[in-house]
């Protein structure tokens, strides 16, 4: 099983190219240009440098949400011209999962989290075993004040990763709770991850069509929630 991923959600783009659980070749830049300039070109470079054609790989993977809106629609964008190029079926990999994969060997509770803003976090917390991971919780938007209380009750330490994972190494230490951060080169997304998830996918039978992918953005964006706050405001 052959998979081409991409990861847009955040500030590192990233694009893997994976036999199975093998990673066969990675791309990433994290220098704050734009992943509309970059994910393509990355993506075309790395099928050219690993002697690739795109009519070989068997899934698209793509982190498919929570995340930033804008690198979201790129990386979906991304993935369904690539998979209706090559007719091929797509993965549409969960951000929080795809960050959490990396660390499946560590035998504890993994929590992932991207800063959302507004005082929230997207976060989903999963078990690792030592080579699979276990959902603790679905992926949601949830305040640090509601992620701590829920960690209170939870036994041994938590390991942070993801790109909100200083800020709530910070808040939640302060507090005394058992956290530790992921080692930096595990901390932040990366394209191994989603092409890891979307084998999940694969095997459970959901895979998606290019013409059916879209974002998950977990909640509304900042013009949605402005544009109805208006509408409330002229009912009145």
């Amino acid at each position: 099983m052959k998979i081409l991923a991409l990861e847009s959600s955040a500030a590192a783009c990233s694009v893997a190219l994976c036999q199975g659980e093998r990673l066969l070749a990675q791309s990433l830049q994290n220098t704050g240009l734009t992943h509309s300039r970059t994910l393509m070109p990355m993506a075309r470079d790395l099928l050219s440098n690993t002697g690739s054609r795109l009519e070989e790989v068997d899934v698209i993977a793509v982190a498919a949400g929570p995340g930033s809106f804008t690198g979201l629609r790129i990386g979906v964008a991304a993935a369904k011209g690539l998979a209706w190029a090559a007719d091929k079926p797509c993965a549409a990999c969960s951000t929080l999962e795809s960050m959490a994969w990396p660390l499946a060997h560590i035998e504890g509770q993994i929590c992932a989290v991207m800063d959302a803003r507004r005082s929230q976090v997207y976060n989903a917390r999963f078990q690792g075993d030592g080579a699979q991971l276990r959902r603790l919780c679905p992926d949601r938007a949830i305040s640090l004040a509601e992620l701590a209380e829920e960690l209170k009750n939870s036994q041994g330490p938590q390991i942070l990763v993801g790109d909100g994972a200083v800020l709530c190494y910070t808040t939640l230490k302060d507090l005394g709770l058992d956290v530790r951060l992921a080692p930096p080169h595990l901390q932040y997304q990366s394209a191994w991850g989603v092409a890891r998830c979307a084998l999940e996918l694969v095997q459970a039978g959901r895979l998606t069509s290019a013409n059916a992918l879209a974002p998950n953005y977990h909640r509304l964006s900042q013009a949605e929630r402005d544009r109805l706050e208006k509408q409330c405001r002229e009912g009145e």
